[in-house]
């Protein structure tokens, strides 16, 4: 496929014609991507039978761990690896372009904030730092390039440091977004206390098995409190994917236009959700043409009637129904 694809990839909306496109997509990874095609075919589907975007079939997720999931044949231009405690396998991404998961992340991060130069943007990522292959380092990296700014950068274990800017910052009246693991905001929070209303605070990535898991309503309510913040954002994304989605409070995330979120139901992975109920979350990622945009996640979820979705919860078992077909 060529960079035409590209640009209709990230200047479509919603409609007919992305459908189309997305239709598009889909009839070519089921030809030139070797796992995908014969997923589907370990299905009984034939490509050119499906008419519409909710009757492809969505490839399991856990699948970037055991096999190489390209569409084509080429050299990546970088590879990412997830992140894992040891002894976990890695999932791997292989990147054709790097330019495509630049635009992705740049558009929508201009999509739902703005130019990235308005903000000193500020990182406590360091489960991520302290390992090689992160995509979430990769998009930090830039974003920091991005905003010009002297202030901006990482964070490892110095929250002193950190305080110190921050309280500093909130003097300047300057605009800051902290982007930060789960557990290290937690962490700082225990340790400090603000009063800074309009800091964006970022949450991604979890607890990585350094602290008992939270509801997200207690989370949130800590991290507000420790802030000094109304609301909590949230970035939702992974090594499989290209394209991010972005809560700005209350958990509800929303999709840039080149992705989308359906609900699978969990006992027939096969069919949609109707209506609100929770289901397994599959994502469609436009920008992930040279991989698979049609991801079954291990997330439980819900739409809204407005296209978001929030995440309620992981699948218990580790293995969602349908990775057997390729198991070999």
């Amino acid at each position: 496929m060529t960079s035409d694809i590209i640009s209709k990839i990230f200047d479509s909306s919603a409609g007919a014609s992305q459908d189309a496109l997305i239709l598009e997509i889909f009839r070519y990874q089921a030809a030139e991507n070797e796992v995908y095609k014969r997923f589907v075919e370990a299905l009984g589907l034939q490509p050119s039978a499906v008419q519409r975007v909710n009757d492809i079939p969505f490839l399991p997720v856990q699948l970037f761990k055991s096999h190489t999931i390209v569409s084509g044949d080429f050299i990546p231009e970088v590879t990412f690896s997830s992140s894992g405690t040891t002894g976990m396998e890695h999932s791997f991404h292989h990147v054709r372009y790097k330019e495509i998961y630049e635009q992705s992340y740049r558009r929508g991060f201009e999509y739902f904030y703005g130019n990235p130069e308005d903000y000193v943007i500020l990182a406590l990522l360091p489960s991520y730092q302290e390992r090689n292959g992160s995509s979430l380092i990769y998009m930090v990296d830039d974003l920091i390039n991005l905003s010009a700014n002297a202030d901006s950068g990482y964070f490892l274990y110095n929250h002193d440091d950190l305080y110190a800017l921050l309280q500093r910052l909130q003097e300047k009246q300057k605009k800051v977004l902290l982007i930060g693991v789960t557990y290290a905001l937690l962490d700082f929070t225990e340790r400090y206390q603000l009063n800074f209303p309009n800091l964006i605070v970022m949450e991604t990535g979890g607890m990585k098995g350094k602290r008992k898991e939270m509801i997200r309503e207690e989370l949130h309510q800590q991290l507000c409190k420790g802030f000094g913040v109304q609301q909590i954002h949230s970035e939702y994304g992974m090594t499989e994917l290209l394209s991010q989605a972005y809560s700005q409070g209350n958990g509800t995330f929303a999709c840039p236009p080149w992705m989308r979120v359906l609900i699978r139901e969990v006992n027939d992975p096969l069919s949609l959700v109707k209506g609100d109920r929770i289901g397994g979350i599959n994502i469609i990622d436009m920008a992930n043409l040279h991989s698979c945009s049609f991801i079954a996640t291990q997330d439980l979820g819900k739409i809204k009637s407005d296209g978001s979705f929030e995440v309620s919860g992981r699948f218990d078992n580790s293995d969602i129904r349908g990775c057997n077909l390729l198991v070999q």
